[in-house]
C-alpha cells in the first residue's frame, strides 16, 4: 500500500469510525455490514478503533471538583492504592509506585497531578494524557488498569508497573549484537507506531464530536 492510498484508506476508516459511533448499538452491525461489505480487514479495524474508543470513554467520565490540591506522600491511601515511593516528576505530574489492596494485591504505577498545579488547561492535557493510554492494546506498553480522583480532587490514573532496565543498558548487559539489537529496535518502533496510530484515532473523533461532521 502506498503513502497516498495509505491515506485514502486512513479517511475511510476514520469516517466509518465516526458513523459507527453515531448509530445505536443495535443498528451498529448492520450498518458496518452494508459500509464494509466483505471486506474483513476493513471491519476488523474499525470495529477495533470502535470498541477502543468506547472503553476509553467509559473509564473516564469522571469530572474535576474546583479543590485545593494535597501534597502525596509515602503511605497515603488513595482508592485502593497505598503509596509506596515516588518514581518520578515531571511539568505536569507526579508517578507513585503504589501497592493495590484491593480486588488484588500487586504493585502498579500511580500518576497524579502534581500539587499546587490545578488549572483547567492542565487537567485537559492530563485528562487526554489517560485517556489516550487507555485505548494502547500493545505488548511493548504498559497497561492503564484503572482511574479516579482523591478525596480533595485530584486526578490520577493507575497503570501496569514495569521493571526493567534501559534498553541501551539491557543491549551492553546483554552483549547483544547489531543483527539482535536491531530486532529489539523493531519491536518499540511497533509499539510506538501502534500508539500513533490509536492517537491519531482518538483525536480524529474528538474532533468529529467537537464539530460538525461531513456526511
Amino acid at each position: 500500500m502506498d503513502n497516498l492510498t495509505k491515506r485514502e484508506h486512513w479517511e475511510r476508516v476514520k469516517g466509518i469510525v465516526g458513523d459507527a459511533l453515531d448509530c445505536e448499538p443495535a443498528r451498529r452491525i448492520a450498518f458496518l455490514d452494508e459500509v464494509c461489505g466483505s471486506n474483513a480487514t476493513l471491519r476488523a479495524e474499525v470495529e477495533t478503533l470502535v470498541a477502543a474508543y468506547e472503553k476509553a470513554s467509559g473509564l473516564f467520565q469522571d469530572t474535576f471538583p474546583s479543590v485545593s490540591l494535597e501534597t502525596a506522600a509515602p503511605s497515603d491511601m488513595i482508592g485502593d492504592y497505598r503509596l509506596i515511593k515516588k518514581l518520578g516528576e515531571g511539568g505536569m505530574g507526579q508517578v507513585w509506585l503504589a501497592e493495590q489492596t484491593a480486588p488484588v494485591e500487586r504493585q502498579v504505577a500511580l500518576k497524579l497531578v502534581r500539587a499546587g498545579l490545578y488549572d483547567e488547561s492542565l487537567l485537559r492535557r492530563f485528562q487526554a494524557e489517560r485517556q489516550s493510554l487507555a485505548i494502547m492494546d500493545h505488548p511493548v506498553i504498559a497497561k492503564v488498569f484503572d482511574a479516579g480522583t482523591t478525596e480533595s480532587g485530584q486526578p490520577y490514573f493507575v497503570m501496569e508497573y514495569v521493571q526493567g532496565t534501559p534498553i541501551n543498558t539491557y543491549c551492553d548487559q546483554h552483549q547483544l549484537k547489531i543483527r539482535d539489537r536491531l530486532e529489539l529496535f523493531i519491536k518499540v518502533c511497533d509499539g510506538v507506531q501502534h500508539a500513533l496510530w490509536r492517537w491519531t484515532a482518538s483525536r480524529c473523533r474528538a474532533s468529529l464530536t467537537s464539530g460538525s461532521r461531513r456526511r
